[in-house]
């Protein structure tokens, strides 16, 4: 049969899985990127310094690697589909959670409630991230993930805005400058008034999350299983297997520093943004301007890969460019919003401050290395790509890791120059463009 019939039949045939798993990628982009406006949100009623505040990161994203393998281990034996299904009920409670975690604003349930639905998280993207490489041919997977990433990024965009509407809607008075000058008790009184608005969007989210878990099980999705390549009949797949994978190591490493500097500018920009003395309710949209910028990446991805550029040289440019972008937040000014008023406000976006532009513009830096760390991580695994998934998944724990050292540099020194900690991860993501990824041995 033609090769252009056959590659045609299989584009046909993946658009309904690509459809399935695309509206996955939306749900984790929106709940992942809620963690943006929860941020400043829980630092205004639980009352916290920076570092505690990135702890809501931490809890979300430790998650991925306390429970990346168990759930590896879940997906081998119920299958990808089940697995999925299995995600969506666990951040339905840790939505459930979020309830008297609002009623108390005691900040360890709040915590609590974030891991359990980091948890739910690590299972859909253990399973969605190698079925959606496996979806066609290797030299396109980065633009299947592109595709992916517009569908979590858009989500992104939407997502603080939502929160904005359904939770600071009719709540004025509550900058930190406003909650100063009130006695304690009225203080309280506003504070458990700001919480309680928390109750009812997460109580939709909880529904929400069940009847798709529900869905998930009757939906049309094929098993795909992992094909061995030569060399490797033979071979017991187990995790200490993985060790003679540099481009996966490595690969990990590079998703764990590419996470963390991205978790900084999706959420950490509305600290940056009350550092600048915008309000609560200002800040907690910032989010979305760093998705923005990302989602423009994600279309350049699409757009450019691999008829222009290949999926290794789409990751060096993300690295340059963050490394550019890093230095321009670090000097920019907090004061002029020069910029965002020759950009932005001519599509009615609100003006920010330089410095937090620059924040935003590593959104469109950060596009492109998730989608190329991927492929070139599991190039070459066979029956090893499983395994491998969740090894790469664990990398996700730095999410868990710089947000907080980011926080406590932010709370002893200044906000702005606590970005330098991004230039070693963008460093990294650097040497893993350059050379890593090819590496096949360690020798």
């Amino acid at each position: 049969m033609n090769t252009a019939v056959v590659a045609q039949r299989e584009t046909r045939s993946s658009i309904l899985p690509m459809a399935i798993i695309g509206l996955l990628f939306f749900i984790f982009g929106f709940v992942t990127w809620l963690n943006g406006a929860l941020i400043p949100f829980l630092q205004t009623i639980c009352e916290l310094s920076a570092f505690q505040a990135m702890l809501v990161t931490s809890a979300f994203y430790i998650a991925y690697t306390v429970m990346a393998m168990p759930m590896a281990a879940i997906i081998e034996r119920t299958g990808y589909k089940v697995g999925m299904a299995l995600g969506l009920a666990l951040v339905a409670v840790g939505a459930l959670i979020f309830i008297p975690a609002a009623y108390s604003r005691m900040f360890g349930i709040f915590l609590l409630a974030q891991f359990v639905v980091g948890s739910g998280l690590t299972v859909l993207q253990t399973a969605s991230n190698p079925y959606v490489v496996r979806l066609g041919s290797a030299e396109t997977a980065a633009v299947r993930i592109c595709i992916m990433g517009l569908l979590n990024k858009g989500a992104g965009i939407v997502a603080p805005l939502v929160f904005a509407a359904l939770v600071m809607s009719g709540i004025s008075g509550v900058s930190d400058a406003e909650l100063a000058v009130l006695d304690p008790a009225a203080k309280d009184v506003k504070l458990g008034e700001l919480a309680g608005q928390l109750v009812t969007p997460y109580i939709g989210m909880a529904i929400l999350g069940f009847v798709l878990a529900v869905a998930m099980m009757f939906a049309p999705l094929p098993d795909i299983e992992d094909e061995a390549v030569e060399g490797q009949e033979d071979a017991a797949v187990t995790m200490l297997g993985l060790k003679k994978f540099p481009q996966l190591v490595l690969g990990s490493i590079a998703l764990f520093f590419y996470v963390g500097v991205e978790v900084i500018a999706g959420d950490a920009i509305g600290l940056l943004g009350k550092q600048a003395g915008l309000d609560t309710s200002v800040a907690s949209v910032l989010t979305s301007y760093t998705m923005v910028f990302m989602v423009l990446g994600y279309i350049y991805g699409t757009i450019a890969i691999p008829r222009f550029i290949s999926q290794q040289t789409a990751l060096l440019i993300s690295a340059v460019l963050g490394i550019v972008f890093t230095f321009a937040v670090m000097s920019g000014s907090l004061q002029s919003t020069a910029m965002s008023a020759a950009t932005l406000a001519h599509f009615g976006l609100p003006e920010i401050p330089n410095a937090v532009y620059f924040v935003a513009l590593l959104g469109f830096a950060n596009a492109m290395c998730w989608p190329a760390i991927w492929p070139l991580a599991l190039e070459g695994l066979g029956k090893f790509t499983s395994k491998g998934a969740a090894l790469l998944i664990m990398g996700i724990s730095g999410g868990a890791v710089l947000p907080p050292l980011y926080g406590h540099f932010a709370d002893t020194g200044d906000g702005q120059a606590a970005y330098i900690i991004a230039i070693p991860a963008y460093l990294f993501i650097l040497f893993y463009a350059l050379k890593g990824h090819k590496m096949r041995s360690w020798k």
